[in-house]
Order: C-alpha cells, then sequence, then structure tokens
C-alpha cells in the first residue's frame, strides 16, 4: 500500500485501511465460549505485548471477561488483519492446548476503525 493510500475491504463488517494510522479494535470471544479465566487473559496480553516495539506500537489494551480491546498502530508492511489473526489464533492455540477448551474460540470477524485525530485518540 503507497504512503497515504486509504483502502476498503468487506467481510462482514467494512475495514478501513490507511497506512500509518492508529487503530482502535475489538474482538470477542465466540458465544459457545465460557467466559476467559485470568490465566488466560494473562496469555493473550502476553500475546499483545510480545511483538510491541518490533511490529507495532502498542498504545493500549484491556482484556475483559468476554472481549478485547487494543489500541495499536502497526508497522510497515505489518498489515493489520494479519497482526489480528496472530493475536487471536496464537491465543486460541494456546488456551485449546492449556486450558482445555475447545472448538472456536473468537468470533471470526472482529471490529476496528481508525483513529482520527488527537482529540479522538483521547
Amino acid at each position: 500500500m503507497a504512503e497515504n493510500s486509504f483502502e476498503i475491504y468487506y467481510r462482514n463488517l467494512p475495514h478501513w485501511r490507511l497506512e500509518g494510522a492508529v487503530y482502535f479494535l475489538t474482538w470477542r470471544i465466540h458465544k459457545f465460549q465460557r467466559i476467559l479465566g485470568s490465566a488466560e487473559k494473562d496469555l493473550i496480553v502476553s500475546a499483545l505485548r510480545h511483538f510491541s516495539g518490533k511490529r507495532y506500537d502498542l498504545r493500549a489494551y484491556v482484556v475483559m471477561d468476554d472481549h478485547v480491546h487494543v489500541v495499536a498502530q502497526p508497522f510497515e508492511n505489518f498489515p493489520i488483519q494479519q497482526l489480528v489473526h496472530s493475536w487471536k489464533s496464537f491465543s486460541a492455540n494456546q488456551m485449546q492446548k492449556k486450558f482445555n477448551r475447545v472448538g472456536a474460540i473468537w468470533q471470526e470477524e472482529y471490529f476496528d476503525r481508525i483513529i482520527r485525530d488527537e482529540k479522538e485518540f483521547f
């Protein structure tokens, strides 16, 4: 994607992409899964922090009982959709192995929003 280029693609929700943007992201646990335990929340936090500073600037996050919020700015060559996929995939695989979860852990889709300016950021 060229610098400052804007792109939209659709899954179930529209996803806007803008080079250099900061994103607010949310994804939810699958409706057939139980809520997240404290050790699972720690695992998710660890996954979020793992490549912070290498693939993205992790600005903020909170892991709730049934969903995750993240504010991050991807670095060049690391599209936000790939980052979300890796967070969800890694955490799901680990929760299946370590916490005996079965089936889909996360809902397929996620919500993202470009943070447009300083006022929106704070």
